[in-house]
């Protein structure tokens, strides 16, 4: 059985959902037990967005894929295919990309994937081949975290950090490549710097235990991130065969602004290339926060059409992916 494959596939369409309330530091400082200077010194987040009542995982989403959609100029309609990139969807079945895709009207390949921060780099790399293969024409793609139901309000290493949203883009054909090869991988042997504090079975078990929430090892996941992150990023530009020179945007997951800033750094990217710092308004995303940051990007007029960007994703797993991108 024969597939009409294409030849060049790239990112047609950037949407983004951020939630209504605006959390700013003091609020949080207030139950972590830190100051709002130290939170901004710290992180460099100013503010951040949570998500209300009327706002759920696939809510977001679907406000999100909408908005790539019509950015790509593509009725929904015309999905193929749905990939939900969460960690914080609660319900264990069904996904939330069926859901998603009936309610945007469509009876497409839906699924969930959960590899964390670097979730919606490991789902574009999936979409990429899916279009590149002729499995669908047009694939959402979809980042949407409600992390605030996954972290204890009164965590102040997790708290001071974590907020709400979704980011997404639709992935189609189109005649120059416009993704590049992903490199990615993963370190199960320190599962436990990001991780849960119990397993869903220990809450049934024991009704009178709280609710399981994340909880972050801080300084040996920032320790990780500066010492590693980097070659995962230059293999990403050796793979789709550009020079940091030829970048125009670095896009990395918006865990906190030093992170961001060292990683940038040890990278050596030459002053014209634009860095992503959307983690100061939004807060740390997961999933979301890639994607987010690359509608900032586009709203603010910061990286033209045909633009190159390096995309690198990290977090719990600990999992990482990367790629080089052309923005619509």
């Amino acid at each position: 059985m024969q597939r009409t494959a294409v030849n060049g596939v790239g990112i047609l369409g950037i949407g983004a959902y951020r939630p209504h309330r605006v959390v700013g530091n003091a609020e949080v400082a207030a139950r972590t037990g830190r100051t709002a200077e130290w939170i901004e010194r710290r992180t460099g987040i100013v503010e951040r967005r949570y998500a209300g009542p009327g706002e759920s995982v696939t809510d977001m989403a679907v406000e999100a894929a909408r908005k790539a959609a019509a950015d790509a100029g593509i009725a929904p309609g015309k999905l193929g295919a749905v990939i939900l990139a969460s960690m914080s969807y609660l319900q264990q079945s069904p996904g939330g990309s069926a859901e998603i895709a009936d309610r945007l009207g469509i009876r497409a390949a839906a699924f969930d994937l959960n590899a964390a921060c670097a979730g919606f780099c490991y789902a574009l790399a999936l979409a990429s081949a899916m279009v590149r293969d002729g499995s669908a024409q047009y694939v959402a793609v979809i980042g949407s975290d409600r992390m605030t139901d996954i972290v204890a309000p009164d965590d102040p290493s997790a708290a001071i950090l974590f907020a709400d949203g979704a980011g997404a883009v639709v992935v189609g054909p189109q005649d120059e490549e416009g993704i590049g090869p992903v490199v990615w991988g993963s370190d199960g042997s320190r599962a436990g710097l990001i991780a849960h504090d119990a397993a869903w079975d220990a809450f049934r078990d024991d009704p009178g235990r709280e609710w399981p929430t994340m909880k972050m090892a801080g300084p040996e996941v920032f320790r990780w991130a500066i010492e590693e992150m980097p070659a995962v990023a230059r293999a990403a530009l050796e793979a789709a065969g550009i020079g940091a020179g030829d970048l125009d945007a670095f896009v990395p997951h918006q865990a906190n602004l030093r992170m961001i800033e060292t990683v940038t750094q040890r990278l050596d990217l030459p002053g014209h290339v634009t860095v992503a710092r959307d983690v100061v308004h939004s807060g740390n995303t997961s999933a979301a926060s890639v994607p987010l940051a690359l509608a900032r990007l586009k709203e603010l007029g910061s990286v033209g059409s045909g633009g190159l960007a390096l995309l690198l994703g990290f977090g719990a797993g600990l999992t990482w992916g990367a790629q080089v991108v052309r923005l619509p």
